[in-house]
This record gives structure tokens, C-alpha cells and sequence, in this order.
């Protein structure tokens, strides 16, 4: 999602300045496609239709899809990362790195950290 909001910041202070903000952020919705963000940009787009909905900038609207669909809950974005990771084709000693750098940010200590190692190595350790 940072990427995306990254990107539309960048077309929006090199293309659309002085655009107004109204079309700045139906641009920005156009390009938000897919399951809930259908939904949401529907919801959104009603919401300002209707006047119940006002942004001062584009900022304002961003920082919303931002907390809308950004992984607001950054601890488990890191745990689902963490429980993801996978040995596969890769050395021992790069799982081994990669796997401290999202222990690191995960909030699991001891042994659910151990097994979170094990289950994700390609032999498993009884």
C-alpha cells in the first residue's frame, strides 16, 4: 500500500497541482481496484456526493486509505510476515538472517519463536 501511495503523491505534485481536490481524489480512487476497496470507494464516493465527507487536501484523503488499507496493525503485519517465512531454497545461514529480521519485529518471544523457526525450516527438528 505504500507504494501505491507513494506513487499517486508523486503524479499528484508533478501532474495535478492546482487540480482541484475533488479530482485529485476521484483520480487517485480510480486506480483502487478490488475487493474492499471497491466497496470502501464506493462508500467514500456516496459520502461526498452527499457532502457528509469534505477533505481540506489530497494529504487528507491519502493518510485515510493509508489507515483504511495500509496494514494499520503494523505488529500484525510483522507477525503474519514472521509465521510466513519459509526455508525453501535458501541456505540455512540466509534463513537463519532473514528469519532474525522479522523475529526482530514480531512481538514473539522464547518458544513461540522457536517453533515459528522450526515450521518454517525445510527439515523439521523433533
Amino acid at each position: 500500500m505504500a507504494g501505491f501511495i507513494t506513487v499517486c503523491k508523486l503524479y499528484l505534485q508533478m501532474r495535478m497541482r492546482g487540480i482541484l481536490i475533488e479530482e485529485q481524489i476521484q483520480w487517485v480512487s480510480s486506480y483502487m481496484q478490488g475487493g474492499s476497496a471497491d466497496v470502501w470507494k464506493e462508500n467514500l464516493l456516496e459520502d461526498l456526493e452527499e457532502e457528509l465527507l469534505e477533505y481540506e487536501n489530497v494529504g487528507e484523503f491519502l493518510a485515510d486509505i493509508r489507515k483504511e488499507f495500509g496494514g494499520g496493525d503494523k505488529e500484525l503485519v510483522k507477525v503474519v510476515k514472521l509465521r510466513k517465512l519459509e526455508q525453501e531454497s535458501k541456505t540455512m545461514e540466509k534463513f537463519v538472517q532473514e528469519f532474525r529480521r522479522a523475529a526482530k519485529e514480531s512481538e514473539y518471544e522464547e518458544r513461540p519463536l522457536v517453533e515459528k523457526f522450526k515450521r518454517g525450516m525445510n527439515v523439521i527438528i523433533h
